[in-house]
């Protein structure tokens, strides 16, 4: 955990910033780069009855660290993605509770 859910980047593009970007982030949430998912959304947008390129957009589950934390993850985030081409990244952060969040049916907060 943290779990990024990565839209509109094909996973041939993104894997190739795979490795700096997760050593980054797992440096910034001091935590080991097994600690996160990093899984590519295969999505086709629409637009004026017309299928056309999806933008990145990225969404963030994790528990919460702070301000200025997430403010770096994602300028982090935003780097990386910006660096493959793309003119505009977005990203959310979806906060999880560690009473709500279970691994093997034990909820993390005991």
């Amino acid at each position: 955990m943290p779990h990024l859910l990565i839209r509109g980047v094909p996973a041939e593009r993104l894997r190739t910033v795979s490795i700096p970007l997760l050593e980054e982030l797992a440096a910034l949430c001091a935590c080991g780069t097994d600690n996160f998912t990093l899984e590519c959304m295969h999505t086709t947008a629409v637009f004026a009855g017309k299928i056309v390129p999806s933008f990145p957009f990225v969404e963030v589950g994790w528990f919460e660290r702070g301000a200025d934390v997430r403010d770096r993850f994602a300028q982090t985030v935003t780097r990386h993605i910006l660096s493959l081409g793309y003119a505009e990244v977005e990203t959310v952060f979806t906060a999880y509770r560690e009473d709500s969040y279970y691994i093997n049916g034990v909820p993390c907060s005991k």
